[in-house]
């Protein structure tokens, strides 16, 4: 249930396999009603996907702000990037067609940068003042990359190469599950791509999230070769939806 005066903002999470949404209290990060989750349209093109979003607008019964994260890099509203939903996404003005089909004031955010965005502000990261890397192992591999707290964009690491092939194609949740990989195989895959970001970035801080985050302390303990420190997601999987949730306040 909301606080009395709290100020509520729908936040929706859009992801390869899933839609997540839920109404949020954006005063303090936490979700108002229980979050509502439908498989993502196969194949994910804008129509259906908006469908699917309009789908929970209409199921929460929501009328005011909404904040939507997209995965891939979103500029002024505009898709450019779709690796893991339908190419024609690339080119699609996001904000105008979910305004559109829904009727509310929407904003679109990359599902990274609002996962890392919420971590920083109520969870794992916040009063973190150094280079924090916010990563998300799901379907593929998010990135947020925070410097004194300030967000830069749209910086997809899960597309850095790594032995011939992008990064999240070798480390991705999706990837242990689908070839069947015990948790000390994919933490190798995981610290092998870890290290090469460090090599770059040198950040003070990782947060590692995605839905994977829950089960953390089965492959933290085996990324040994990290200098700086890896925490888990305080929020796990409902960050995308916060983060959301503060893009569309």
């Amino acid at each position: 249930m909301a606080r009395e005066g709290a100020v509520e903002v729908l936040g929706v999470d859009i992801g390869g396999s899933g839609v997540k949404a839920a109404p949020v209290d954006v005063s303090n990060g936490t979700l108002t009603r229980e979050r509502v989750k439908v498989p993502t349209p196969q194949p994910a093109k804008p129509k259906a996907v908006a469908e699917a979003v309009r789908g929970l607008v209409t199921g929460f019964g929501w009328s005011g702000k909404a904040g939507i994260t997209f995965p891939g890099v979103v500029t002024g509203g505009v898709i450019r990037t779709a690796a893991n939903l339908d190419p024609s996404w690339i080119g699609v003005d996001a904000r105008d067609l979910f305004s559109t089909v829904t009727g509310l004031e929407v904003q679109v955010i990359n599902d990274a940068d609002a996962a890392g965005q919420a971590e920083m502000r109520f969870g794992a990261g916040a009063g973190h003042q150094g280079t924090v890397v916010m990563l998300t192992f799901g379907t593929g591999i998010g990135s947020a990359l925070f410097t004194r707290g300030v967000l830069v964009p749209n910086t997809e690491f899960g597309h850095i190469e790594i032995r011939g092939k992008d990064a999240e194609k070798r480390a991705a949740e999706r990837v242990r599950e689908a070839d069947d990989l015990d948790w000390e195989h994919w933490a190798g895959r995981v610290d092998e791509y870890m290290r090469h970001l460090e090599a770059l970035l040198w950040p003070d801080l990782f947060i590692v999230g995605g839905g994977v985050s829950r089960k953390s302390d089965k492959f933290l303990p085996l990324l040994e070769k990290l200098t700086a420190t890896v925490v888990p997601a305080t929020m796990h999987n409902d960050a995308g939806i916060v983060g959301a949730a503060l893009a569309g306040a």
